[in-house]
């Protein structure tokens, strides 16, 4: 599906030897098919692999990270407050969450945001926002501000996976 698609590597489990070795098979696959590449709060692997980094909310500030990469790579990170927004100085991208319930995450507690909250919260960020947390093809279409989206369960989870995605690229 070419660039405008990005794959992000997430194994929290995987030792990091594991955790390389993985980052490197998808570098390869990403890179055949122009796919961005974010390693998921590693940034010496991201490095390894000449992939962009995504940061949790946990994690290093942006600001602090942007001097260890070289010049094109870009830094994602996660948003779920105004206080984790006003630390998102430095980021290229922000991964807003939840917006709505997330397939991917039964146990998960937190409150979703909704359209109107993850509005307000994307006008408050430095960077453009993409909607993460229960995303499917239709409650996309109920986020005319969200500058992409970050999808789980409703392209793993879907009838026809790469019809979801197509779906969610349609201009809103």
């Amino acid at each position: 599906m070419g660039p405008e698609v990005a794959v992000q590597h997430r194994h929290p489990e995987a030792t990091g030897r594991q955790f390389l070795e993985q980052a490197r098979a998808l570098a390869a696959l990403c890179q055949a098919r122009g796919n961005p590449l974010f390693v998921n709060g590693r940034v010496d692997v991201a490095l390894l692999v000449g992939a962009h980094v995504h940061l949790p909310a946990h994690g290093p500030a942006p600001e602090d990270v942007r001097p260890l990469l070289p010049p094109g790579r870009w830094i994602s990170t996660a948003i779920h407050d105004a206080t984790e927004a006003r630390g998102a100085a430095g980021a290229d991208l922000a991964l807003v969450s939840p917006v709505f319930a997330p397939g991917s995450k039964p146990g998960d507690t937190r409150i979703p945001l909704g359209p109107e909250g993850f509005r307000a919260l994307a006008a408050s960020l430095p960077c453009p926002a993409l909607a993460l947390g229960g995303i499917t093809p239709e409650r996309a279409r109920a986020l005319p501000d969200a500058a992409g989206f970050a999808v789980i369960s409703g392209v793993l989870e879907a009838e026809d996976p790469a019809f979801a995605v197509r779906a969610m690229l349609r201009p809103l």
